[in-house]
């Protein structure tokens, strides 16, 4: 029987983020905990997101690139009748509409009209650069900024349950989507607002979360066998 702990020095890793983590927390967190010189994450997940994120570390860190490239599968909450800032919960509710008329056909009719190549615009509170500077620090400071709408593919928007306000979905989209401003649209859309009340990544092209390691499983393999 091997009980030595894996080598983790040139490899990717999957990680199951837990909410309220950053991307950089989990590196900073791995690669002290492993003690990796050098390590990157391939795709950045938002704060009170969970799921999958990918970890490259040594020559593997070539690869982050073309991980970002893949395809991602989401499953989350969406809410309607509701706005924030940042489309999700990180600020507080800034609008609040009813959303009696609305009906589960509606929701469906409009959720379709998302599906294929469509043009979206990155959330305030992103890390998209604006001259220089990341839009969530414009945001912050209460300033604002000129979000440009990009390209993205979304593949498959299938609502699994429809309870309004609550609207439970499985998402499968290109690189550079952002769930929260396709929840916001959609409520938009429907005239009531709305914004994005859970997410999970559950997949990166052909890596899945159900062999991912949680982070305090991770952080333990080089004092416990395997």
């Amino acid at each position: 029987m091997n009980n030595q702990p894996p080598d983790f020095s040139e490899t990717i890793i999957m990680v199951d983020k837990p909410a309220g983590w950053t991307s950089f927390d989990v590196v900073k967190k791995v690669r002290y905990a492993l003690k990796i010189k050098k390590i990157g994450h391939a795709g950045t997940l938002d704060p009170l997101a969970t799921g999958l994120l990918l970890l490259c570390t040594g020559r593997q860190t070539k690869k982050m690139s073309t991980l970002q490239d893949l395809d991602k599968v989401y499953t989350g909450q969406m809410v309607l009748g509701k706005t924030t800032p940042s489309m999700d919960l990180e600020t507080p509710f800034n609008s609040l509409s009813t959303y009696d008329h609305i009906s589960a056909e509606m929701v469906k009719a409009a959720a379709a009209t998302f599906v294929g190549t469509i043009m979206q615009v990155p959330p305030i509170y992103s890390a998209v650069k604006v001259d220089g500077k990341r839009a969530y620090k414009i945001a912050r400071k209460g300033e604002e900024a000129m979000l440009t709408p990009r390209s993205i593919m979304i593949h498959s928007f299938l609502l699994t349950a429809i309870d309004l306000p609550f609207i439970t979905f499985k998402l499968v989209c290109s690189k550079g989507t952002y769930v929260r401003s396709l929840a916001h649209d959609l409520g938009k859309k429907l005239g009531v607002g709305g914004y994005l009340h859970a997410l999970c990544r559950t997949q990166i092209g052909d890596y899945c979360l159900e062999e991912a390691y949680s982070l305090e499983r991770l952080c333990q393999t080089n004092k416990l066998p395997i």
